[in-house]
């Protein structure tokens, strides 16, 4: 669990950056986004939402800030005021998203089958298959944790250990863990292709 002390300093932090970017400076904007970006990305994914529609809610809620910018009174609530503007837009989305799908079923209906797929995109597809089934066995906090380090470029481990509540120090030993405990199940699967 992240200290009390490395929660109030990163709220002093991230306050810092919200006054100069306030003031006009695009490198503390910036800086804030390298911060919080992992945990925004962590908030949109929970949300259930593919890797691609995730990126399109961080994006419109780090445009959401700057539109809002000179709104903002409590700097202190920066990342709390993110990270509801993420999980509001995920909802969003996520909405459209059960909608269309309803759409798309009734058009998809009367679409004639074009034929057999490609031999290797049924491969990869079941590949895809059997790992995200062996991943859904692991722990939710195993789950979460592979899913930040997965979709976020260079993680930072502050970020990540206050929003999965871990000791930073932790971070890289249980990620280690679970992505050995995936190995394991997955070589144990005749189904998986060790191609």
């Amino acid at each position: 669990m992240s200290s009390a002390g490395e929660r109030t300093e990163r709220a002093a932090r991230l306050a810092d950056r919200l006054r100069r970017a306030q003031a006009g400076d695009h490198d503390a904007l910036a800086e804030a986004v390298r911060e919080l970006n992992p945990l925004l990305w962590h908030v949109a994914r929970a949300q259930g939402l593919p890797a691609e529609d995730a990126a399109d809610v961080v994006q419109t809620a780090w445009l959401e800030l700057v539109k809002r910018l000179d709104q903002i009174h409590s700097h202190e609530a920066l990342a709390a005021w993110l990270v509801t503007v993420t999980r509001r837009e995920a909802w969003h989305v996520r909405s459209r998203l059960r909608r269309r799908g309803e759409e798309a079923a009734d058009v998809i209906e009367d679409v004639p089958d074009a034929g057999p797929d490609v031999p290797d995109a049924l491969a990869d597809h079941e590949r895809q298959r059997v790992l995200w089934r062996h991943l859904s066995r692991l722990s939710e906090r195993c789950r979460t944790l592979l899913r930040i380090i997965a979709f976020v470029d260079r993680p930072d481990y502050a970020v990540v250990a206050e929003a999965l509540d871990m000791p930073r120090g932790s971070i890289g030993p249980t990620r280690g863990r679970c992505l050995a405990k995936l190995r394991e199940m997955l070589l144990a699967d005749p189904a998986w292709d060790r191609r």
